[in-house]
């Protein structure tokens, strides 16, 4: 199985690091030509030198409604289109204020609602295209920690499946995508008691899944490599008959089987 995206151009939202620049770096290596995003110029410069060049990258917030018509009138056509950008908060559901979950929302939704409208059209009018949205497991197994982030990622998903309905007929496949715990920035931000408490990263990750997602079959984290694998083949030619579907690279966590 060879992926070839040569000929395709791909936007992933997020991806000056963790999951997000997994696939940036996924989908160019398959030869398509990249754009990434990030809030900082700083960033995304730093992102960009790490991809070793061929890639394009744009500074801006697509976290507002303002952020994302910049972008769009910046690059106003993708074959590809990662909504990766996302964020997560662990904060109690009785602690969590009405700005806590705007802010979830208009990051991990609304940042994804917003370049649907504005890239599925032109994919549909090309007959081919490829949008993928970065859920995750606790869209089905919402955290208790984080209700709020939970119910952003449940939308995630209905909005990928609404979509791929909407397309029906086009060429073109909409997905997500549920990562589990992945040892990104992020993750590892968050460990970092842990780990200057004299663990390493990777056993603060397998002590996490212990306590805290023990239906996980690999009983580790993924890497950010593992998930961005199933969204390189997710945006190929090779997964023309895969839409509507939620595919998981969870390790296992959500214990059903459909």
């Amino acid at each position: 199985m060879k992926i070839d995206l040569s000929g395709k151009s791909a936007l992933v939202t997020g991806s000056t690091g963790g999951i997000g620049f997994a696939i940036a770096k996924g989908l160019q290596e398959a030869g398509a030509e990249v754009v990434i995003n990030g809030r900082t110029r700083d960033k995304v410069d730093a992102a960009l030198a790490r991809l070793g060049g061929g890639a394009r990258g744009v500074a801006i917030d697509l976290g507002t409604a303002g952020g994302a018509a910049e972008l769009i009138a910046a690059e106003p056509d993708f074959d590809i289109v990662v909504n990766n950008l996302g964020i997560f908060q662990p904060v109690d559901f009785f602690e969590t204020d009405d700005a806590v979950w705007d802010r979830h929302w208009e990051v991990n939704v609304m940042s994804g609602v917003r370049l649907a409208r504005a890239y599925l059209p032109g994919m549909a009018a090309r007959g081919w295209g490829r949008m993928l949205f970065l859920g995750s497991e606790s869209a089905f197994n919402i955290p208790v920690e984080m209700i709020h982030y939970g119910v952003s990622k449940t939308a995630d998903v209905s909005l990928a499946r609404g979509l791929a309905k909407r397309m029906a007929g086009t060429g073109v496949t909409v997905n997500s995508i549920l990562p589990g715990p992945t040892l990104s920035e992020g993750v590892a931000e968050m460990l970092k008691a842990d780990v200057t408490a004299g663990k390493t990263l990777e056993q603060a990750g397998v002590d996490f899944i212990k306590a805290n997602r023990p239906t996980s079959i690999i009983g580790r984290p993924a890497s950010v490599e593992e998930v961005a694998n199933m969204a390189v083949y997710i945006a190929s030619p090779l997964a023309s008959a895969t839409t509507g579907a939620a595919l998981r690279v969870d390790g296992g966590v959500v214990d059903f089987i459909v």
